[in-house]
């Protein structure tokens, strides 16, 4: 009986993507269309794009050019392809209209732009101290720095709304940045939002200017893969790794990693969004353009149901990006910059930093076989997996817990220190 269910389901799944196939590929000469209409040309998506000749933790991954459909080359679509070029070339004026900022389906609202005041294009960097409660700026002083990293479609509200008011702020001064393309920080129109992009961002707004000597970090699911690049950079300074729910697929070439990540399938509705948004540029800039360019009319409607004055942060992280930012960091940091982790683990490692890795063992996102992985190939990774924990309870639900766990792990890093100064002064 349960393989006749999985049957119908698999059926049922194939079906429906099927479908979303047809309208992905119709959308793309829409969106062509529209766009040379209303921005002057078209800027061109991947469906019809070759790979990029780039190259390291700045190249760009195949899965954005080799995600399968199979109505791109139906002839109906190629009639209405050029039909659509002859058209666009009577309507299109003689000016070509040029965007800076955002294009017709972004957000234009001042929220949504106050980066754009921002000259030196910084990352958002939210930092809390014994100084001050919450600052975007603050002295170097005698304690410990830990940098936070959020995960995909997040924010440093992530941390900053969870664990930061438990840590003591005596000790620690706690940096948490909104990722590229995210939150309240820059969402440049020209960036691919490759894995060095957001490395060489976090070390422009918060390694130089904060004048951190030594640092540990945090990081969860995306975000871990951001921590262990900027971490292998920084090999000589970082005190402590911890990784929260890390997507590692080592060895795995691109579309694999896409196909573990965000499998085609109809249930739970999590994994659908994901796969959704993974696999259909088109359709996944529809619900960009429903979702995020109108947030504040979702976020009205959210409080008059709720009767309350502030709409959660969990739902003003999901609209704060575009879908640019969003499609590029996915792409080009889970899928391409997880061929990087073990380069990355092991460089790490031989400089004798701490690794933990954290994950819940009802994740739905992240397969629990990451973390036994990472832990088989790479065994001084401390590993702890939560019972009854998924992708984010393991920190919004426990927040005084995770908080006193992050505290241990420094904790006993900094004895570690201790004792090899001391060894050292003998």
């Amino acid at each position: 009986m349960r393989r006749f269910g999985t049957a119908i389901h698999a059926a049922f799944s194939s079906i429906v993507f099927f479908f979303f196939d047809l309208i992905d590929a119709v959308l793309c000469i829409v969106y062509e269309f529209v766009d040379e209409i209303l921005e002057g040309k078209s800027r061109g998506c991947y469906c019809k794009t070759s790979p990029l000749h780039t190259t390291g933790e700045n190249e760009c991954s195949e899965t954005l050019f080799r995600r399968k459909n199979i109505f791109r080359e139906m002839w109906f679509l190629g009639y209405a392809r050029k039909f659509k070029s002859k058209l666009s070339q009577k309507m299109r004026k003689s000016k070509i209209h040029e965007s800076v900022v955002n294009r017709w389906s972004d957000c234009g609202c001042q929220s949504c732009n106050s980066w754009t005041k921002n000259e030196d294009e910084n990352l958002h960097v939210v930092v809390k101290d014994s100084t001050s409660q919450e600052t975007e700026d603050s002295v170097k002083g005698s304690f410990e720095n830990v940098i936070f990293i959020h995960g995909f479609m997040g924010s440093s509200h992530f941390w900053t709304e969870t664990v930061f008011e438990h840590i003591k702020k005596d000790r620690y001064r706690l940096l948490a940045v909104d990722l590229l393309g995210f939150g309240e920080s820059p969402k440049p129109r020209d960036s691919l939002y490759t894995l060095r992009d957001h490395v060489e961002t976090i070390d422009r707004s918060v390694i130089k200017p904060y004048e951190l000597d030594s640092f540990h970090v945090v990081a969860h699911s995306m975000g871990c893969l951001v921590a262990l690049a900027l971490a292998a950079k920084h090999s000589n300074i970082v005190k402590s790794v911890t990784l929260v729910a890390p997507p590692y697929f080592p060895s795995s070439n691109e579309e694999s990693v896409l196909n573990r990540i965000a499998p085609k399938r109809l249930w739970p509705p999590l994994a659908f969004g994901t796969a959704v948004m993974s696999w259909y540029e088109h359709i996944g800039r529809c619900v960009c353009f429903i979702v995020c360019k109108h947030h504040m009319i979702w976020e009205w409607l959210i409080k008059l149901c709720t009767g309350k004055r502030e709409t959660p942060w969990k739902i003003k992280d999901i609209t704060r990006h575009t879908h640019h930012s969003a499609w590029h960091s996915m792409h080009n940091v889970i899928c391409d910059g997880s061929k990087f982790a073990d380069e990355h683990l092991g460089t790490i490692i031989n400089s004798s930093v701490e690794i933990h890795l954290i994950q819940g063992d009802r994740d739905e996102i992240v397969p629990s076989h990451c973390s036994s992985n990472m832990k088989r190939n790479f065994p001084a990774v401390e590993v702890d997996i939560v019972a009854g924990a998924n992708h984010d309870s393991m920190i919004s639900g426990t927040r005084e817990e995770f908080a006193e766990k992050l505290a241990s792990i420094w904790c006993s890093r900094r004895t570690v220190m201790d004792a090899k100064i001391g060894t050292q002064a003998r």
